[in-house]
């Protein structure tokens, strides 16, 4: 048990002492704000406040851990080694930044509280980010800073090496959304006539000629990719969540009906096989009732209570969205990255409970953060096939590096491999071989 004594015990203080502690380097942490307790005890322990208390491991704290609310934070950069920090913590100080506070104003996502300026889709734009504009995105800094302060616990109680060097194991988890599950087929005679017309203004003669064969049979429709996909994951026993949007057509919501038979079979198939949550709809942000629809009609489906969810063109809000999940029962939430940039947006390739600033309360939902989604390498980016693939595997491998949680986002439609995916089929099933390993 590793003791730590703080001049005083708050929610974001425990919430982010045991997401680094405990979540990422599996110690086990208790707190004390007595110091005839602490100065007693005789294991590992450390303290966390203004002044040390004796000779112990002491980290001088910032203030932000021990306030309420939001406010505009003075913020200076600097350098622990080779790694960016900040929130410097004074010579004192056993290691020279605060880390905690540091780490909890990233996981909390502090700065999508603040006035800011958002992107066409009304979300938070990458650059916009500390971690963009101070060139850190792509390195999930907080798992790093954890692991440095290992190696401080390491040197200080050599005889506790078994205790503190107790090593979490590498995750890799493929997620899919399901935007359009189908290209051409079971779309209705409207929507049909209305793509051939479409095609033919543009002048695209194969892709009615595709369309077509699609139709009546002859070939495979493009986007239905599902059966590959459910094989690579039994393949390599990879870790495949399916989001499946279940909204009603909208400008930005283009998916068959969500009461069509093909669709239902569709999903209760996949279902089987792989785990399954909802993909919210693009106008459910701020709207509990829509994605409260949209669950129950996924529900139906599946026959089972759904409990994991990501929100449709990455749009949520801080912490309107989060509380609407969490009013909903949902467990789980992939949303956290960026639609334009690849990288860790929250800091940590660990997944950790979202924390509500509006409240100062731990709730219970779980966030998974993504570091890469196929549309931000190939459509914002213009990367290329073998640039989108060296940067997924370098980001894997910066993952790998602290034993962490790698989240991917593909749609059904890129794993085709076919028209504007050309090359992302063989990303994907490369990507599943070498992460498996």
């Amino acid at each position: 048990m590793l003791l730590i004594y703080t001049h005083k015990i708050t929610p974001r203080l425990t919430f982010t002492f045991k997401h680094i502690l405990t979540h990422i380097l599996n110690l086990q942490v208790s707190f004390t704000s007595k110091l005839e307790e602490f100065i007693a005890y005789e294991g590992l322990k450390f303290s966390y406040s203004t002044q040390a208390v004796q000779n112990e491991i002491f980290v001088r704290s910032n203030e932000l851990l021990f306030e309420q609310g939001i406010d505009y934070l003075d913020i200076t950069m600097g350098k622990w080694d080779d790694d960016v920090c900040f929130f410097q913590a004074g010579g004192s100080s056993s290691i020279p930044f605060d880390i905690f506070a540091a780490s909890f104003y990233l996981i909390s996502r502090y700065e999508e509280y603040l006035p800011q300026v958002k992107d066409e889709f009304d979300r938070f734009p990458a650059v916009e980010s500390l971690a963009y504009q101070y060139k850190f995105l792509d390195k999930p800094i907080v798992d790093i800073w954890a692991y440095k302060f290992k190696k401080v616990l390491l040197e200080r109680y050599p005889k506790h090496k078994e205790l503190i060097d107790n090593k979490r194991n590498f995750k890799f988890i493929s997620t899919i959304d399901v935007d359009i599950a189908f290209s051409y087929k079971h779309k209705g005679l409207v929507r049909t006539i209305g793509g051939i017309i479409n095609d033919l203004f543009e002048f695209k003669l194969k892709a009615i000629w595709l369309r077509f064969l699609v139709i009546f049979s002859l070939k495979k429709d493009p986007f239905n990719t599902f059966s590959r996909l459910i094989y690579l994951q039994k393949k390599h026993n990879i870790t495949t969540i399916f989001f499946f949007l279940m909204s009603e057509y909208t400008t930005f919501d283009k998916n068959i009906s969500a009461g069509n038979i093909n669709y239902k079979l569709l999903i209760k198939n996949v279902a089987d096989y792989c785990k399954v949550g909802i993909h919210p709809s693009y106008f459910s942000l701020k709207n509990e009732q829509k994605i409260k629809k949209e669950k129950k009609r996924l529900e139906q489906i599946v026959n089972f209570p759904i409990t994991k969810s990501r929100q449709h063109y990455l749009r949520f809000v801080l912490p309107e969205t989060y509380q609407n999940l969490v009013d909903l029962e949902i467990k789980e939430d992939y949303t956290m990255g960026y639609a334009s940039h690849y990288g860790f947006r929250a800091g940590t390739c660990t997944p950790f409970y979202f924390y509500d600033l509006d409240y100062e309360i731990q709730t219970p939902l779980k966030i998974f953060p993504f570091a890469v989604m196929d549309g931000a390498l190939k459509d914002y980016l213009n990367f290329t096939a073998k640039r989108s693939y060296d940067t997924i595997l370098r980001l894997a491998n910066e993952v790998r590096n602290v034993n962490g949680t790698f989240i991917t986002l593909f749609h059904n439609e890129s794993v085709g491999g076919t028209g504007r995916w050309k090359g992302w089929k063989d990303i994907y099933e490369n990507m599943m071989r070498e992460l498996a390993n």
